[in-house]
């Protein structure tokens, strides 16, 4: 996916991505370790799709680039400021 396909998502649907991802990214390394790995590009990939989606939810976090729509900041509230 890229990158300015996940910026037109919401912070919900880039949270849902990011476990979706994480989870594939796991299940091939298990595949990985068991020598059963069919395409090794796979893994780089998700870990840069992966990267990407952590960067746009800590700019959007920061206020440097705003997601397009949808509610923003998920448990902000948890975060006091001093």
């Amino acid at each position: 996916m890229k990158k300015e396909q996940m910026r037109e998502l919401t912070r919900e649907e880039l949270l849902q991505r990011r476990s979706e991802v994480e989870e594939e990214l796991f299940n091939l390394r298990l595949q990985k370790a068991s020598k059963e790995l069919d395409n090794p590009l796979r893994l780089r990939i998700l870990k840069r799709d992966l990267a990407r989606i952590n960067t746009i939810l800590r700019e959007d976090e920061l206020k440097i680039r705003p997601l397009a729509s949808g509610e923003q900041k998920v448990g902000s509230s948890d975060q006091k400021q001093e």
